[in-house]
């Protein structure tokens, strides 16, 4: 059995498949990709396609190395099935970038649906629910970090490759460079990036006065490091 995720907008990131197989009672799933926008409805499509004899449900997500915002729904499908049809569901093996979002969501990362199963008694729902609403409004932050920093590596890349070039500096030096110019003239660096890189095409702009002037200082300090 295997359910895949129609294309969504990732910034270049992959789809989600699940596979899985069924033996006697026990359903093993294996997500593998990012749990983003639609990760839920195919999360529900599969489960819907399990035969009822199930009685419990084990996913992997060892092969999950992205999530949003949208993996916390996803957890909520994989725990509202296990209540309607008192079945036992658990998922293991969180690790990266996924497991860094469940620890900001306050869930347990060994299996953050053991987390939901211990909601607490009613007096304390209101400061749980306002805690869990600021650890969201911290993730999101995070994985808007995230995608900003996905969308912007290959420009990045690019002025790395230019500045190794141009000055005979090895990789990691033409990041120190970048990052030390974009501190120094308060730039993005996404935007240093950018700039370096349309400086070195034919007829390209030079980069601003600002940034020019930040770039020869960085320049000048790996000379004299």
């Amino acid at each position: 059995m295997t359910s895949a995720a129609s294309p969504h907008l990732t910034g270049g990131l992959n789809t989600l498949v699940i596979s899985g197989r069924v033996d006697a009672d026990r359903a093993e799933l294996t997500p593998r990709g990012e749990l983003v926008h639609g990760c839920a409805d195919i999360l529900a499509r599969t489960l819907a396609e399990l035969p009822a004899t199930i009685t419990r449900v084990d996913l992997d997500m060892g092969g999950v190395h992205f999530m949003d915002t949208a993996g916390l729904r996803f957890l909520d499908v994989l725990g509202d099935y296990g209540r309607e049809r008192a079945t036992t569901v658990t998922t293991a093996n969180w690790n990266g970038q996924p497991r860094r979002i469940l620890e900001l969501a306050g869930l347990d990362t060994t299996d953050p649906l053991r987390s939901a199963a211990h909601d607490p008694a009613p007096a304390a729902a209101s400061a749980v629910a306002l805690e869990r609403a600021e650890r969201l409004h911290v993730l999101q932050s995070e994985v808007e970090q995230l995608r900003q920093a996905i969308a912007s590596r290959p420009v990045i890349d690019q002025a790395r490759g230019i500045l190794m070039a141009t000055h005979g500096c090895t990789s990691d030096q033409a990041w120190h460079i970048l990052r030390e110019t974009s501190q120094l003239s308060n730039t993005k660096l996404r935007d240093v990036a950018a700039a370096v890189t349309a400086s070195a095409e034919s007829d390209g702009p030079p980069p601003p006065p600002e940034l020019r002037t930040a770039l020869n200082k960085a320049l000048a300090r790996r000379h004299h490091s």
